[in-house]
């Protein structure tokens, strides 16, 4: 695929699928130009910093705290972002070269790094977005929006998010309502579990075929049966015929929670109104979306990465493809036409039956995928591995990265010799990963197999605005 024809077309027009990825963008960031950027975003830092005191509006403090990049033209911002992968990159060769691995490259990076691949939609980008209640600014306990402050310094002000330029209008609208919903409620909010109070976060989930999904958490205290199903009948006569009927929802979830994070083996997702499932659009190809499942928060831009995964793959018709942290299956999925076999692994038990409900949905026979910790379903499965066809490795974790045993149990496979790893913050935890598949053998560790070198990173802008970039990094063997 040619990055540099598909980021010019409008969203959800993509290249053909005969162009290559040899075509994309050389690096063409001079020092100088770097140099000046960094200056500037120096400068506007501070200005930002500046609009942070007392007497700047609540609305700025908050544009700031999430979005801190969203005074700048859009370009500048996609420099500061090719800044920070420079800077990654290098700690990563400095970390390496530390053990002993002659990793440093031109600019004492470890690999080449192409320019950051923008995002086909800058505005409105989320098609999830999460609202907790809160004290607002005008002190109302009742209030829903984002935070601005932080709980160790007993500082947090919830203040409404109709200025976020990341956030969709129907978004932002289902807050609003649901802020009049427990503005009305004769129930107080749950701000501090131990305090007593029910009403808490909201979760909106959209498609481009015009999907809405509402998902309310609801502290139930010591309330019974009969008190529970009052309130979701108010809940749902308020969605479904009084003001909140604007929304539109296709789906109204509750759930009720007493910890911070519920799953839905924890506490199941109680569908009041609508279809227990909205669906979106990739590559051609359709799939469904539960409360709880991943989806990459901007679809236009997931499109134009998982392209590139299945370039840098370099996936075959005999080709095995591991799909790690495979969420509701759309990396594996969408390039299920380009190998012979599709692995997933996924621990949120609901994805992985989106994912094979979505391989039937699209006819794809070619896959399986498999319910579980990856550190225990990983090592299992590659053990006694003795498949002749080509293993190519997709992980794709969270922040907190993957397991010990995960990049052991690749690390050791023999027959994986190219690894993509997909990160959200390559700062963080992943980095300990990088450093795990490309350090020497170690018995003391079990690493015996032979050590991954990173080869090619590419930054995507999945989060315009913000600072935050994902880096799909390609190690090789």
């Amino acid at each position: 695929m040619a990055l540099s024809c598909a980021l010019r077309l409008p969203h959800r027009r993509l290249c053909p699928s005969g162009a290559h990825l040899s075509s994309l963008p050389g690096q063409d960031h001079s020092l100088l130009t770097e140099k000046t950027t960094a200056a500037k975003w120096k400068e506007k830092k501070k200005a930002r910093q500046g609009c942070s005191l007392p007497g700047s509006s609540w609305e700025e403090r908050l544009a700031n705290a999430v979005t801190p990049l969203w005074r700048l033209p859009y370009q500048e911002q996609l420099q500061v972002k090719y800044q920070s992968q420079r800077k990654i990159l290098q700690t990563l060769a400095s970390r390496l070269e530390k053990l002993g691995i002659d990793a440093q490259k031109p600019g004492g990076l470890c690999c080449p790094l192409q320019p950051v691949v923008p995002s086909p939609i800058v505005n409105g980008y989320r098609n999830k977005s999460t609202f907790s209640v809160n004290r607002g600014p005008d002190g109302n306990p009742k209030t829903v929006g984002l935070y601005v402050g932080t709980g160790r310094a007993r500082n947090i002000v919830c203040v409404k998010a109709n200025h976020m330029e990341n956030i969709p209008p129907e978004h932002k609208q289902v807050a609003e309502c649901y802020e009049e919903f427990i503005r009305r409620s004769s129930l107080d909010p749950c701000i501090l579990f131990h305090e007593g109070g029910h009403w808490r976060e909201l979760v909106v989930r959209t498609t481009s075929h015009g999907h809405t999904m509402a998902i309310i958490t609801f502290h139930p205290q010591e309330l019974g049966q009969e008190a529970l199903a009052t309130q979701k009948a108010l809940l749902k006569e308020f969605f479904m015929c009084g003001p909140g009927r604007v929304c539109a929802l296709t789906s109204l979830y509750f759930q009720e929670s007493t910890m911070t994070r519920c799953s839905h083996e924890q506490s199941p997702f109680q569908l009041l109104h609508g279809e227990p499932h909205i669906f979106e659009e990739v590559l051609g190809l359709k799939f469904r979306i539960s409360p709880d499942a991943f989806f990459q928060v901007n679809t236009g831009a997931a499109e134009v990465l998982y392209q590139v995964v299945g370039e840098l793959s370099q996936a075959g018709g005999d080709t095995i493809l591991l799909d790690i942290c495979c969420g509701t299956g759309t990396i594996g999925l969408s390039l299920a036409h380009r190998v012979s076999k599709i692995i997933g692994i996924e621990v949120v038990e609901k994805a992985i039956e989106d994912a094979r409900w979505n391989a039937a949905l699209n006819g794809i026979l070619n896959c399986e995928f498999h319910s579980g910790k990856a550190e225990a379903v990983l090592p299992q499965l590659l053990s006694s591995w003795e498949d002749a066809r080509p293993l190519v490795a997709v992980v794709n974790p969270s922040r907190a990265g993957l397991h010990y045993r995960v990049v052991r149990a690749i690390r050791n496979c023999k027959s994986i010799r190219r690894l993509l790893y997909i990160s959200c913050k390559p700062e963080g935890e992943a980095m300990r990963n990088f450093l795990e598949l490309c350090c020497p053998p170690d018995p003391g560790k079990k690493l015996a197999g032979e050590p991954f070198a990173p080869t090619l990173a590419i930054p995507f802008d999945m989060f315009p605005h913000t600072v935050h970039c994902e880096l799909v990094l390609l190690f090789t063997r």
